[in-house]
């Protein structure tokens, strides 16, 4: 099994957290999200990784230059090989899948990297795809499907009139990567554009039509981490799961003066808290010094200096100094409110 995994956009609405950090390498809950994105994956299609193809931006998009090093790790820890692959211009979700053509043979999982889900699946081998989604209370705003005897009839792109409420979540299963490659192919050398873009729906239904039958994946849970409220929110979940299973988030290098932790929490190493009250649904990264500070249901980065504050629905970047009395805030890499 392969993954494949289209991260080239920077995150424009996660913005100031994006300007140095592309959104999948945001940190939630102590790992970046495009790392938990694929550990849920494997845990889900409960089969063997043999590669994971990540698809990303340029430096001149904003993505750092040890991106690659950041992503090929990631592979590694999952006992998988790794490939990097740049998209230089944005040219829709099929494009993206394309600029991975090298690993797109054999089964596939195809997963974009602005969500975390959580789902009890099993592969049908009798389908040749599956296309995971999660009912909604406002299918306007998505790509639905539309279902037949447990298999996909329809898709479709952002529906003005209701036709069904279970929302594409971009994640996908393919049987045959070198028949989803071929599809997307047919596009571009006929310059199939919607929108000006190559779009995955079209292929979708491009592969339907020639009869292939896709399957619907249900989630029990999804989670956006596509501005910073939905993502302080993905982060209180994520705490909350690893909580429920056992896991200790908790470093033990922690320096605790005179301060109290309310689980759950993440508290990486060598953070130092002095007469502050944390959590709970709290993450805090490495090297941070909080002082004087109440913080409940907040996303903290790593090297934050924080004193006399109390925060809570808060995010604040890496690097950043804060001292005040703001209670909801936004705080991008290498800001200071003082």
């Amino acid at each position: 099994m392969k993954i494949i995994v289209p991260m080239a956009g920077i995150g424009s609405r996660l913005r100031p957290h994006t300007l140095t950090v592309p959104k999948p390498l945001t940190v939630i809950a102590g790992k970046p999200i495009v790392q938990r994105l694929v550990e849920d994956i494997a845990a889900v299609i409960d089969e063997e990784i043999e590669e994971i193809a990540f698809v990303i931006g340029t430096i001149a998009k904003g993505f750092p230059v040890d991106t690659t090093e950041q992503l090929l790790k990631i592979a590694k820890e999952l006992g998988a090989k790794g490939a990097v692959y740049v998209q230089d211009e944005a040219l829709g979700t099929a494009h993206a899948i394309y600029c991975a053509k090298e690993s797109l043979s054999g089964p596939c999982v195809v997963a974009y990297a602005d969500t975390l889900f959580k789902a009890d699946f099993t592969l049908d081998a009798n389908a040749d795809g599956a296309i995971w989604v999660s009912q909604v209370e406002n299918p306007s705003a998505f790509g639905v499907v539309k279902l037949q005897e447990g298999f996909i009839t329809d898709f479709i792109e952002k529906p003005k009139e209701f036709v069904s409420d279970l929302a594409i979540i971009g994640i996908y299963y393919f049987k045959s990567g070198a028949k989803l490659l071929a599809e997307i192919q047919y596009l571009i050398d006929n310059d199939l554009k919607e929108n000006n873009e190559y779009q995955l729906t079209n292929v979708l239904e491009s592969l339907k039509q020639q009869g292939a039958k896709f399957i619907p994946g249900t989630v029990s849970s999804w989670m956006d981490c596509g501005k910073k409220d939905p993502t302080v929110a993905t982060n209180k979940q994520v705490l909350g799961f690893e909580y429920e299973a056992g896991n200790d988030l908790v470093s033990k290098a922690v320096v605790l003066e005179n301060s109290e932790i309310i689980q759950p929490c993440y508290i990486g190493e060598n953070v130092v808290l002095k007469n502050s009250k944390i959590g709970p649904f709290v993450s805090v990264g490495a090297n941070s010094i909080i002082k004087n500070t109440t913080i409940v249901n907040s996303l903290i980065q790593s090297n934050v200096l924080i004193s006399n504050a109390n925060l809570e629905n808060a995010m604040i970047g890496n690097h950043a100094k804060y001292d005040g009395k703001y209670t909801s805030v936004s705080i991008g890499d290498y800001s200071e409110l003082i």
